[in-house]
């Protein structure tokens, strides 16, 4: 399958990202509250379709948490600790840029965590999440799915880009020969972290545009009727001719003695 056009990707995309403002007017109004956790491989194209999704909801609804690695104190703590004061309030949307999934991921493959700790994180994960579906939260776990020949070259297209380069870690060099590692990972945290109350859904990412596509489509769809009607809002003549406002250099502040 030819991978999908800017043009056509924007006109599928623009009527969806109305659908998005209107949950974002949905969930003021009912104070709902609304986790998604996006996870996949390095290059897979979390941070598009997180743009794609938050680009015009409303910035003090929607918030991304990308978290960098523990520090010292935190790397003593309960492990789901640190996540949890990134949890929405009511009308919020929080978009995890991966998540305490980490674990099992990163983690497991780089030798950052032991074993005995990643066994016990398969077992507390849903646990976890029950508590927060429990509570009411709206619980989505998304995986974007890359094939390694994808993944190469978008790691080739990172290196030739100096815009791009920043995005390249050694941590990022080193998973391009640990593919098989992170599938084995993958598939004992999917079976294990798979339940009825916080199901994954696997999104082909190898055309990201169609991946994005595919993944609000199914964020829209699996929440309930959220058309609140907006407020309306005119825009009274104004009382006499427009003004201007000056603008250019300000003349230095005379400091204290001069």
């Amino acid at each position: 399958m030819k991978k999908l056009k800017r043009k056509a990707y924007k006109k599928q995309l623009e009527p969806m990202q109305l659908e998005l403002v209107a949950m974002a007017r949905w969930l003021a109004h009912a104070g709902k509250r609304i986790v998604v956790v996006l996870e996949g491989r390095d290059t897979a194209g979390k941070g598009g379709v997180i743009e794609a999704i938050s680009e015009h909801v409303n910035p003090r609804q929607c918030r991304v948490v990308a978290l960098p690695k523990p520090n010292d104190r935190e790397s003593t703590q309960w492990y789901f600790q640190r996540y949890v004061p990134h949890l929405p309030a009511a009308g919020e949307l929080v978009l995890f840029d991966r998540s305490w999934y980490n674990r099992a991921g990163v983690e497991k493959v780089m030798g950052f965590a032991s074993d005995a700790q990643v066994e016990a994180f398969l077992q507390q994960a849903p646990v976890f999440e029950k508590l927060l579906v429990d509570d009411g939260i709206v619980l989505f776990k998304y995986w974007l799915c890359t094939d390694q020949a994808q993944q190469e070259e978008r790691f080739a297209e990172r290196l030739d880009d100096p815009l791009k380069r920043w995005k390249l870690s050694p941590i990022d060099l080193t998973a391009r020969s640990a593919y098989a590692d992170y599938t084995r990972a993958r598939e004992a945290m999917l079976k294990a972290t798979h339940t009825g109350h916080a199901p994954w859904t696997l999104v082909d990412f190898n055309d990201q545009k169609r991946g994005r596509l595919t993944l609000i489509r199914d964020l829209l769809d699996r929440l309930p009727d959220t058309r609140t009607p907006p407020a309306q809002v005119e825009l009274p003549p104004l009382p006499g001719r427009p003004r201007k406002e000056r603008y250019g250099v300000l003349e230095p502040i005379p400091t204290f003695g001069e």
